[in-house]
């Protein structure tokens, strides 16, 4: 139905009185103004696939375990798939997952492991002999043998070693300098830890036939690391040493000492120790600098200088001695 419009029409002539006509007449239509649909956005591109033989080439090497490798492969596929990075970080992220789970399981099997061990287990072993040459108090050459034992518990680490000097001329001892030693160590921390020391040194050319140690201390990591590894350690000693022209005598000391051990290549190893004692009336120092290169198996060769300084030694002798050694080591 039509909307009706009502209209007023004055139809009479102006002459007769006017009168108002009511006129009834239909609205116009009004359309209703309809809009197209907007046309479909064309839909996105798909994601760029990574090459199969890119994927299979990065699988293959996460498989491996080998993380130079697979840092190496990846970067090279980003480089040349730049499309497909998110894809490349991907793998990169579950290798990553995967290595940190293998090394958290490592860890915590070897240390279920030392926890466990009974008290003779997880010992290791070197043995080393071979010849000398002396300069100082009794210039020449000689033999020389040592032994070494190092347990590594969960907390505890305990050092046996004992070594000897000996030279003979024209069928008399000239030289035989010994040392043994026992040092126990209690980890407080990856770098940090308490230390005991038990030792017996002989050494007649420089002024005592025994010499007795007893201490403690601090012992900290300045550098720990998979190549390179320094160790100081510092504290209180009490010694008692026989001398040969004044006898026994008991002092307190102070202890310093600096461990280096540095895996240069897998095969060449550098080593420097030395311990410096400082008490009344005498001091006394060692140091030895040592490289190592494998050969066979547990078989290397060892180039080695020790230098021996004591600041009371006998009137005729000298204070410092110096040997130059070159042996064949066997690890166990």
């Amino acid at each position: 139905m039509l909307p009706l419009m009502l209209m007023l029409v004055d139809t009479v002539p102006a002459a007769a009185p006017s009168q108002p006509i009511l006129v009834i007449a239909p609205a116009p239509e009004i359309v209703p103004v309809i809009e197209a649909p907007a046309a479909p956005a064309a839909p996105p591109p798909p994601p760029a696939k990574l090459p199969e033989a890119v994927r299979t080439l990065i699988e293959a090497a996460t498989s491996s375990g080998d993380a130079t490798a697979v840092a190496a492969i990846l970067r090279y596929a980003r480089q040349t798939n730049p499309e497909t990075i998110a894809q490349i970080d991907a793998l990169d992220a579950e290798f990553t997952a995967r290595q940190a789970a293998k090394t958290a399981a490592a860890a915590r099997a070897r240390a279920d492991a030392l926890a466990n061990a009974a008290l003779l287990e997880n010992w290791k072993g070197e043995i080393e002999a071979g010849g000398s040459r002396f300069t100082g108090n009794n210039a020449g050459f000689g033999l020389y043998g040592a032994v070494s034992f190092v347990r590594e518990g969960l907390r505890w680490r305990n050092t046996l070693s004992g070594r000897i000097d000996y030279q003979r001329t024209n069928g008399e001892t000239v030289t035989e300098r010994g040392n043994a030693l026992w040092r126990p160590n209690y980890k407080l921390t990856d770098r940090l830890y308490t230390y005991g020391l038990a030792q017996y040194e002989r050494d007649r050319l420089l002024g005592y036939t025994d010499r007795y140690t007893g201490g403690g201390g601090i012992g900290y990591r300045l550098v720990a690391g998979p190549a390179l590894n320094v160790e100081f350690e510092g504290g209180p000693a009490l010694r008692r040493t026989d001398f040969v022209e004044t006898g026994a005598t008991t002092r307190l000391a102070g202890r310093a000492s600096l461990g280096v051990r540095w895996a240069i290549t897998p095969t060449l190893n550098f080593v420097q120790d030395g311990a410096l004692f400082v008490e009344e009336g005498n001091n006394n120092a060692t140091a030895t600098t040592a490289l190592d290169t494998k050969l066979i198996g547990a078989l290397k060769a060892r180039l080695s200088y020790n230098v021996t300084y004591e600041r009371n030694t006998l009137a005729t002798s000298d204070t410092l001695d110096t040997i130059t050694r070159a042996t064949i080591a066997y690890s166990f």
